[in-house]
């Protein structure tokens, strides 16, 4: 099992490696690909959430963190 890992894009996704189950408020498990990372959402724009599909670059994110 691969150790898990989150990285904070600077103003983009978040980018989920290892093995991180994904569910839903609900706690559905939404399917990611295997031995494969994802991108998850953070400015709330995408068509395909939780996922990330790039619309924070043309809408302008700005993913500062609050410190």
């Amino acid at each position: 099992m691969a150790d898990a890992k989150i990285t904070i894009s600077p103003n983009g996704s978040l980018k989920v490696e290892g093995t991180v189950p994904l569910q839903d408020a609900e706690g559905n498990t939404i399917p990611t690909a295997e031995d494969r990372p994802y991108f998850l959402c953070r400015c709330g724009h995408s068509a395909r959430k939780p996922f990330c599909d790039g619309a924070h670059k043309r809408v302008g994110f700005d993913g500062t963190l609050a410190g």
